[in-house]
This record gives structure tokens, C-alpha cells and sequence, in this order.
């Protein structure tokens, strides 16, 4: 039956949401979206701590990222929060300046982020080699992990025990039933166990307090002035590119997770409107959480833009409506679901002795040095910009040895032709002119690049010098072969690069 043949009631089930037609998925998202706003209240308030401002601050933060993210952004399921990347950039310019220029920062830097989208800075995302992925994830994994060391150091004893149980709970209770999400039946267990036995342990009410009204819009209380914009627009380019890059890095993790394309350009843009509606209500700005996105996704089982929107949404009505009960939730039970989530999230197939000798050297490289300037740095940012760089490093190595010369002489000496064939660029053409015996060759050097490509003016230049070589030896020089883009970007270059053409 065609479309057009549809009754409208029909028509308007084909377009709703999955979670409206389908319980089970209803529940999912639901569930999913509690278990993930009681993970970001500690987390907030904790990366509050680290930008220096009211744990509210972070927390209305996570709230308008969460909600406008879920309307706007690309990737379904994704969650977006005050993260510690973000609360680590703009940390300095609230010491120096103050809230108004923090929030003005925000603000700006999601204009940033909108621009820099719409420019397809997504696009770049293609030449992330999977080995950086790899060890962008390997990374977070550790860093979850990590984070959690402060609170099982210098701490009550049954703090361990209650780690330990909540650890069980999430192992073994999936194999009773999967409709109610682990993680949340940990914490609901350990915070009945301390409450009714009179366990002292820290709670989440010890990182701060919880607000108790909604967030007011308003303008940042800050001068509007030429002087203000560059104080600001500094922190603020630096917070947009750590905020896209987590972003979309974590996004394409999503996308691996679920087997589903994502928007990355609307991810993009989406995160910006996010940051300016976050900056207008007070907010100290975020980006994607990947460790909350981790326990939406894998754990939880999400896949829609419900439980991200719920997410932001149960946050406050914690906050405000369940405060006192939330206060009381110990640390333990939100340590044991960020160690769980740290388990889950590293790719400990990548580790495996089996894989590792498999894997060429240059790409276990790659992952180190990924993972080694994450966890140095405390910044997935500058881990993913290093790792690239040192991949691309090791393929041009690796492809610049491709690149090979063979030379035939005519059987009456009058005429030698040297077939070239691999890709030349900058590194490979560099041994490239080392590679003809300009002295010893007949007057006649036929150059063949059939099975060779040019592709940038280095290239160009190594083929002028050559010829250069041969004119001053009195000998001709013809190059066949030339494929079309080669042929163009030769015709263009050839006689251009020196001085002395």
C-alpha cells in the first residue's frame, strides 16, 4: 500500500516518536533519563567546584544543556552537561573576572560554536583514525575512573563494602531482569541501607547544596563594551573547539554504540544554540558527557531524544522537589556506577595480547600516545589534536617509502625510461630526484608516471629539479603518463616554484 493510500490516522503513527508507540521503549527512556540526572548532580556540582562558581551554577548548567540539546542537537540519546573540560578553560576567567564575564564567555562561545559548524568543522572529523578513537576511549575510561580515587581515599570503612555491593547489584541483577535499569536499582538499595542503618558515609549533600528554585533568564552582568569582547573572546574560542571536539567525538562513539548515523554539522550548531540559552539563564556552559552518555546509551539502553530531554528535566524536580532525599544518596552508590560505566567503556579488546600482535606498531603508537596525553593532560581535547598529528606523522612515513623508480635502457643506449610508480608528495618525492644517474644516462630520459600520482607542489618541484639536472647535462627530458588531476596541478606548477624560472 502506497503512502498516499494511508487513513491520516495511520499516517500521523508512521511519524511518531518510537517512545509513544511503543511502551517498553517509553520505560527504557524514562528510567534511563532518572539514572542519568542522579549521576549529574555530584558531577556538576564537583566540575562547579573546578570553574569556582556556585554549585547551582552547575547544575541550571546541566539542566538548559540537557533540555535544549535534546530538541536541537544531532545525536539522539547523547547527553550534554557542565562538563570538567569546559569548567577547566574558563576556570581562569572567573578567578580574574567574575561570573558576568563567565556567562558573557558562554554566551560567545556557543556563537562560536554555531559559526564554526555551519563553516563544517564537523567535516574534520573524517580524519580521526580509529587508533586515536580507540585511545580517545581507552582514555575516558581511565579518567572516569580516576575521578572517582578522591572519593574512596580517606573515607568511613563501609564506604568499600557499600562500592563493592553496588558493583554486584549491577553484575548480577541484569540476570533477574533488564526492565529496570541496574544502576538505578544500586543506588535506590545502597541509599535505603544507609539511611535506615544510620550509616555515616558522604553523600551527595556533602559536595554542595542543591537549588531550590528554577533558573531566571537574564543578561550577564558584565559592560558591553570592545574591551569586555576581547577580554572574553579568548576563553571563549578555546571553550567552543573543547566543546565540539568532545562532542563530536562522542558522538561518533554513539554512533559505533548503536549502529546509527548522526548529524554532526546539526550536533555542531545544536551545541552552540545550547551554550547561548545556558549562558542567558546563568549557566556556566558544557558540552557532551560522555561518562553520563555511556550510562544512558550502554548501560541503560537508551536510544532517543526522550531520555536526554528527561535527563535534564528529572535533574531539577531532584533538586528542588526530592532535594532532602537526593542529599541523603551516598557518594558509594554513584562511585559504583562510574566504575561500572569506566569497565564498560574501555575497549579492552584493543589491550588483548592476541590483537596487539597483530596490530602494526605505528597504530599501538598512536593509541599510547592518545591515551598517555589524555590522562597527562586531563583534556580528551589535546589527546585527540596530538594523536592525529602523530598518526598522520606515521602514514606519511609509512607511504612515503611507496613511492619507487625502475629504469630500462633502450638496447641501442640512445634513450633510458624510468617508470615511477606510488604516490608522490612531500615526503616521498623528497628521494626522488637521488634517484636517476643524471651523469651516466643517455641523451634521451623518457620519465613515465602512469602508475604514480602528483599531488602537491612539492612533487612538481622534485620533477623541475630533475629536468634541471638533465638540461644542464645538454640531455631532453619527456614526462608521459599523466594522469588528469596529476597532469593539471603539473601544468599549473611546473616552472613556478623557483626563482630562477
Amino acid at each position: 500500500m502506497s503512502s498516499s493510500a494511508l487513513s491520516p490516522a495511520a499516517r500521523l503513527r508512521g511519524l511518531r516518536p518510537d517512545w509513544l508507540s511503543d511502551p517498553r521503549v517509553w520505560r527504557t527512556e524514562v528510567l534511563a533519563g532518572l539514572v542519568v540526572a542522579l549521576a549529574l548532580i555530584p558531577e556538576a556540582i564537583s566540575f562547579s567546584i573546578i570553574a569556582g562558581v556556585d554549585p547551582a551554577i552547575g547544575l541550571f548548567a546541566s539542566f538548559t544543556m540537557a533540555v535544549t540539546i535534546s530538541i536541537v542537537g544531532g545525536r539522539r540519546a547523547m547527553i550534554s552537561a557542565a562538563t570538567g573540560a569546559v569548567a577547566l578553560v574558563i576556570a581562569p576567567l572567573n578567578r580574574e573576572h567574575g561570573l558576568g564575564h563567565l556567562v558573557a564567555a558562554v554566551i560567545l562561545a556557543g556563537v562560536f560554536q554555531i559559526v564554526l559548524g555551519a563553516l563544517g568543522v564537523a567535516k574534520l572529523m573524517r580524519f580521526v583514525p580509529r587508533s586515536v578513537m580507540v585511545g580517545f576511549v581507552n582514555a575516558l575510561a581511565i579518567l572516569i575512573f580516576i575521578a572517582q580515587v578522591p572519593e574512596m581515599h580517606d573515607v568511613p570503612w563501609p564506604v568499600y563494602p557499600l562500592i563493592v555491593g553496588g558493583l554486584a547489584l549491577m553484575v548480577f541483577f541484569p540476570k533477574v531482569t533488564k526492565v529496570i535499569p541496574a544502576p538505578l536499582v544500586s543506588i535506590v538499595i545502597l541509599t535505603v541501607i544507609t539511611v535506615a542503618a544510620g550509616i555515616a558515609v558522604p553523600t551527595v549533600g556533602d559536595k554542595g547544596d542543591l537549588p531550590s528554585s528554577l533558573p531566571v533568564p537574564g543578561l550577564p552582568d558584565v559592560p558591553f563594551t570592545l574591551d569586555t569582547l576581547t577580554t572574553i573572546a579568548p576563553y571563549a574560542l578555546a571553550m567552543a573547539l573543547v566543546g565540539l571536539m568532545e562532542s563530536l567525538m562522542t558522538a561518533k562513539l554513539v554512533d559505533d554504540i548503536t549502529d546509527t548515523h548522526s548529524s554532526k554539522t546539526r550536533e555542531s550548531i545544536g551545541q552552540g544554540i545550547a551554550n547561548i540559552v545556558t549562558g542567558f539563564f546563568g549557566g556556566m556552559g558544557g558540552c557532551a558527557m560522555i561518562g553520563q552518555t555511556m550510562i544512558n546509551v550502554k548501560v541503560s539502553g537508551a536510544r532517543t531524544r526522550l531520555s536526554t530531554f528527561l535527563a535534564g528535566s528529572f535533574l531539577m524536580v531532584l533538586c528542588i522537589v526530592f532535594g532532602p532525599v537526593v542529599s541523603d544518596i551516598p557518594m558509594a552508590a554513584l562511585v559504583a556506577v562510574m566504575v561500572m560505566v569506566s569497565f564498560a567503556t574501555f575497549d579492552w579488546h584493543s589491550i588483548a595480547p592476541k590483537t596487539l600482535k597483530r596490530m602494526p606498531a605505528g597504530e599501538i603508537t598512536v593509541m599510547v600516545i592518545t591515551v598517555a596525553c589524555v590522562v597527562a593532560t586531563d583534556n580528551l581535547a589535546i589527546g585527540v589534536v596530538v594523536g592525529s598529528i602523530t598518526a598522520m606523522v606515521v602514514f606519511a612515513k609509512r607511504v612515503a617509502h611507496l613511492a619507487n623508480v625502475t629504469a630500462v635502457v633502450d638496447p641501442d643506449g640512445t634513450q633510458v625510461v624510468y617508470s615511477v610508480t606510488g604516490e608522490l608528495f612531500f615526503a616521498s618525492s623528497n628521494d626522488l630526484v637521488t634517484q636517476f644517474n643524471y651523469a651516466t644516462d643517455p641523451d634521451t630520459v623518457v620519465i613515465d608516471l602512469t602508475a604514480a600520482h602528483i599531488w602537491d607542489a612539492s612533487s612538481v618541484a622534485a620533477l623541475d629539479a630533475i629536468e634541471t639536472k638533465y638540461t644542464q647535462r645538454g640531455k631532453t627530458v619527456e614526462i608521459i603518463g599523466l594522469n588528469q588531476p596529476s597532469a593539471q596541478i603539473h601544468e599549473k606548477l611546473s616552472g613556478e616554484l623557483t626563482g630562477s624560472h
